[in-house]
């Protein structure tokens, strides 16, 4: 059953269009690598599916069952999160709000999914620590723990290790892999990182170069080496038509 559908999405803020006739689709437990360059339109993206912007033209259909449960959501990192005076367990539990009927009084079926998180992501002996006193990587588990605790069935991760250590960055990919293959919950990941969005995704969706491409992780490879390959005719082609006219 797919969770997402987008047909024809057309996504645009402050007057700029940065996405226009995107047509995806996200299954239940899948990896979805997003890719672009900067100012493509991934993260407006990410605002689109939690609901934070509405589509300007298209389709972007969200699934009974995911509008249900709701959608976990990992942001970019800002001082704000690094300065928040709050405790682990203060921050994880934040993302059982939806769910929890009590609301900041947190009742049992939230702390346990709280606990379970942070046993996870191998965070539990932190969860008395202020968040600031946290490394970058520490502080990336308990805001993926805070996701995990918002939604079971999606997570939307975006740029979840920039500013990382590679030792960091490589356990935090590796988390997220477990989540995604043994809790069964869908992933979709904003990154600039090809080589390892290749390594860990399912499926592609590039939004580079002013043209789209979604499919799957060998479709993409074959989809850049055809794009390799008509870039390399044209330069070669240009370069040609440059020495001929040199010539004349």
């Amino acid at each position: 059953m797919n969770l997402i559908e987008a047909r024809s999405v057309v996504l645009a803020y402050d007057g700029h269009t940065a996405v226009s006739n995107l047509t995806f689709s996200l299954e239940e437990g899948d990896y979805l690598c997003v890719v672009g360059e900067n100012g493509s339109g991934k993260s407006t993206l990410l605002r689109a599916i939690t609901g934070d912007i509405s589509p300007a033209g298209g389709t972007l259909s969200i699934s009974p069952e995911l509008r249900k449960h709701g959608i976990g959501y990992l942001p970019q990192q800002t001082a704000i999160q690094r300065d928040f005076p709050a405790t682990v367990l203060e921050v994880v539990l934040s993302g059982c709000v939806k769910a929890d009927s009590f609301g900041l009084g947190w009742n049992r079926k939230s702390r346990k999914r709280a606990a379970e998180a942070m046993e996870m992501l191998g965070i539990t002996e932190l969860s008395k620590n202020c968040v600031g006193e946290l490394s970058g990587g520490q502080r990336q588990k308990v805001l993926l723990a805070r996701a995990m605790c918002a939604s079971d069935r999606l997570l939307l991760l975006d740029e979840p290790v920039t500013g990382l250590d590679p030792a960091s960055a490589h356990e935090l990919y590796e988390t997220i892999r477990k989540i995604n293959r043994e809790n069964g919950c869908a992933v979709i990941s904003v990154t600039h990182d090809i080589q390892c969005a290749l390594e860990e995704a399912k499926h592609m969706l590039s939004l580079c170069r002013g043209h789209y491409f979604f499919g799957t992780v060998e479709g993409y490879r074959e989809h850049e080496q055809l794009d390799a390959e008509m870039d390399h005719s044209m330069h070669h082609h240009n370069g040609e038509e440059e020495h001929c006219h040199a010539s004349e």
